[in-house]
């Protein structure tokens, strides 16, 4: 049975999703987020891609990104997928797929619904009891607002 084609559109803003196979832990350590966190700009630097938001999970990531072409969206995802599975395989000597199918992407309008997705996925860390504090999680953008507003005109 054919897979459900992706709706993709230009300048299209997207929640993706991306799960590690079986629901395995992706990052294992604090070095793995920082590798995946350095990929994501290295891919945002390569497609000029928009990020509004990610948060970086023990066995997915979530992403809100805003595209110009509709083809650049499949570019980045799998450039940024398979490099940081290369990273992971190399480094805890593993072979195989790391993440579940293909990752999930979600056109969303960029309005009151948009923030409302921010705030959910920056928040995750909390429903899944990482943490007492937002303030506390590290590998989400809204930890990077916190740090230093004029990180986000660099980064984001």
């Amino acid at each position: 049975m054919p897979r459900k084609a992706r709706v993709i559109v230009e300048k299209g803003c997207y929640h993706i999703i991306t799960r590690g196979n079986q629901k395995q832990s992706v990052f294992l350590d604090k070095e793995d987020y920082q590798k995946y966190i350095y990929l994501l700009f290295k891919y945002k630097k390569r497609y000029k891609f928009k990020l509004f938001c990610f948060c970086l999970m023990p066995s997915h990531v979530h992403l809100i990104i805003e595209v110009e072409l509709p083809a650049v969206l499949k570019k980045i995802l799998h450039g940024l997928n398979l490099s940081y599975t290369l990273y992971f395989n190399f480094k805890y000597t593993k072979v195989g797929h790391l993440w579940q199918d293909r990752y999930k992407s979600k056109l969303i309008q960029k309005d009151s619904y948009l923030l409302g997705c921010i705030n959910y996925i920056e928040a995750n860390p909390l429903r899944a009891s990482l943490v007492l504090n937002i303030n506390d999680y590290p590998w989400s953008s809204y930890s990077l607002r916190e740090q230093d507003s004029h990180i986000l005109d660099d980064l984001f």
